[in-house]
């Protein structure tokens, strides 16, 4: 007789078969606040689709096949010609098509396309976060580009389209595209005015051949890239010495144009998704967007809008692992209960819920002051932006490791899905701008728009009276805000605090008592330790937990 040995008990079923989207409170509520009344259900519809395929078994799968599959460079066919072409597992298409075709590349068209697109990018990144380097070059292309008007006629129809189309043909024979990125070079990296590539003009107007390298190339097989490139008359003028170009990756005329792929960058996490080093070799055809020797000023629009997806991406990245480590702790028992009962175990649930909402709640906001397009809302996107970009991308890590470790050994073993989460968690504070970039943009924000700060004030300014502890942090960050000697050394400090006390205000007026209560004590009050788990136990952390956990229908 067989002895039976291995009868599975006590284990979770998967996180699998619901909608991403309705799971997620601070989600739907965040979009309800920021969705004029005329199209919310049309939006909350869209995005319940998108969230019942993220969180389907299928997207799943695509998911663990992108990432364990990673493309793969062919430099040359097989008759030595040079192809310079990136292969992709299928599944990195099936998630990149259904993206685009959910809208996903087109904010700029639509009634609330940003906060609709923002909410749908956290919703489907929870699927598979490496596809999303496309997408988000992408839709950020489109404010650059309009610099000028004749390439945005052109190309934004291409970018915003629903269609994906892989493969290189000229883009007049395609009915979608998607845009690429390369600014940074070897010697420089951050500092984009260390650049040596060399654009020369041709006799046409506008356009020019390029001569230099990229150190970092964001999705090498899109049709086309925003580079910068110094040009001969660029220097001077009250310019920045660089400009900016749009490199084709095929020409009209149909032939290849000369774009050179090293390597591709062997990473951490982002596996799915290609990173490259690429040359271009004098006969590089680009055209010039914007102003010859402002660069830096034109592509800092596509700048601004890829670090709100740095946000967006870190918040879905939290999303996952804090809703994969609450379901985990929901179905399994220790010492007669379920994990999630015991009260250690639903103190660190609490916390890490609380830092999943509050980094939502800011993405959302930031998203409703790009569809709002005032003067006063640019300000506070000018200050707030880069003050996110630091603190948000920099909670991740931390997130994603005790989600992890909520799981126990099993968390740590591939199959759970959590080691891809943590190799994806420091990748949205290093791109677009480390930390130290993100911090040095809040101050300089701070020395040459004085309407920047206000705005951001007049935001904060609207929760105060509702908390002691929030005005308290108000009452410090003003005392160091009105001392500037050393501030440099200080950035980080003053971008931190300024990303809280800004999280706390959108809690406070919108989050639920007991989630603004235990954010304000644990992260602007002194009633907290150094990790995760360190909540005062008086405060409501059942009800914060119940609020944040997915439920599985059936």
């Amino acid at each position: 007789m067989a002895a039976t040995t291995h009868t599975v008990t006590n284990q979770p079923p998967p996180l699998v078969g619901y909608d991403v989207f309705a799971a997620d409170a601070a989600l739907t509520e965040g979009v309800g606040r920021h969705v004029p009344s005329a199209i919310l259900e049309e939006v909350r519809g869209e995005l319940g689709e998108l969230g019942r395929a993220a969180g389907s078994a299928h997207a799943q799968r695509w998911g663990a096949l992108a990432d364990g599959n990673p493309p793969v460079l062919r430099t040359h066919d097989r008759y030595g010609h040079r192809v310079d072409e990136v292969d992709f597992h299928p599944a990195w298409h099936r998630l990149l098509g259904h993206a685009v075709s959910s809208g996903l590349t087109d904010a700029w068209s639509r009634p609330a396309g940003h906060v609709r697109r923002t909410a749908g990018f956290l919703v489907w990144t929870q699927a598979e976060a490496g596809h999303g380097c496309p997408l988000s070059m992408t839709h950020a292309a489109v404010p650059a580009l309009r610099a000028d008007p004749a390439l945005a006629a052109e190309w934004e129809p291409l970018l915003t389209s629903r269609v994906y189309e892989p493969g290189l043909r000229p883009v007049a024979e395609k009915p979608g595209a998607l845009a690429g990125m390369a600014m940074t070079e070897k010697q420089g990296g951050s500092d984009v005015r260390a650049v040596t590539t060399v654009a020369e003009p041709l006799a046409a107007d506008g356009e020019y051949v390029l001569t230099g390298h990229k150190w970092f190339c964001s999705a090498p097989m899109s049709d086309a890239f925003l580079v910068l490139a110094r040009t001969p008359g660029g220097v001077g003028g009250g310019g920045d010495g660089l400009s900016c170009f749009l490199l084709p990756r095929v020409l009209p005329d149909g032939s290849r144009n000369s774009f050179r792929i090293q390597r591709l960058k062997d990473k951490l996490g982002n596996r799915s998704n290609a990173s490259a080093e690429v040359e271009f070799d004098g006969t590089t055809w680009a055209r010039r967007v914007g102003e010859e020797g402002r660069g830096v000023a034109t592509i800092i629009e596509m700048v601004a809008a890829t670090r709100l997806d740095c946000v967006t991406g870190s918040a879905a990245v939290m999303r996952q692992a804090v809703a994969q480590a609450l379901h985990h702790t929901a179905y399994r028992q220790a010492f007669g209960r379920p994990l999630a009962d015991q009260p250690l175990m639903r103190n660190v649930l609490a916390d890490l819920a609380l830092e999943s909402e509050a980094a939502t709640a800011l993405a959302l906001r930031l998203a409703a002051a790009y569809d709002a397009d005032t003067e006063q809302e640019r300000a506070f996107l000018r200050m707030a932006v880069p003050a996110a970009k630091y603190w948000v991308t920099k909670r991740c890590t931390p997130v994603a490791a005790e989600a992890l470790e909520c799981l126990g050994g099993n968390g740590y073993v591939e199959e759970s899905g959590m080691p891809r989460l943590l190799r994806e968690s420091p990748l949205n504070s290093v791109w677009e701008g480390s930390g130290n970039i993100q911090a040095l943009d809040v101050l300089r924000a701070l020395r040459r728009e004085p309407t920047a700060l206000h705005a951001f004030l007049t935001e904060i300014g609207t929760a105060r009276g509702a908390d002691h502890r929030l005005d308290a942090a108000i009452k410090e960050l003003l005392t160091e805000l009105a001392d500037l000697e050393g501030i440099d050394a200080r950035a980080r400090r003053l971008a931190e605090r300024m990303a809280l006390v800004l999280q706390g205000s959108l809690l406070v007026r919108y989050a639920p008592p007991e989630v603004a209560d235990a954010f304000c004590a644990a992260r602007l009050g002194t009633d907290h330790g150094a990790s995760f788990g360190t909540l005062p136990p008086t405060l409501g952390l059942r009800a914060i937990v119940e609020r944040a956990r997915p439920v599985v229908d059936g």
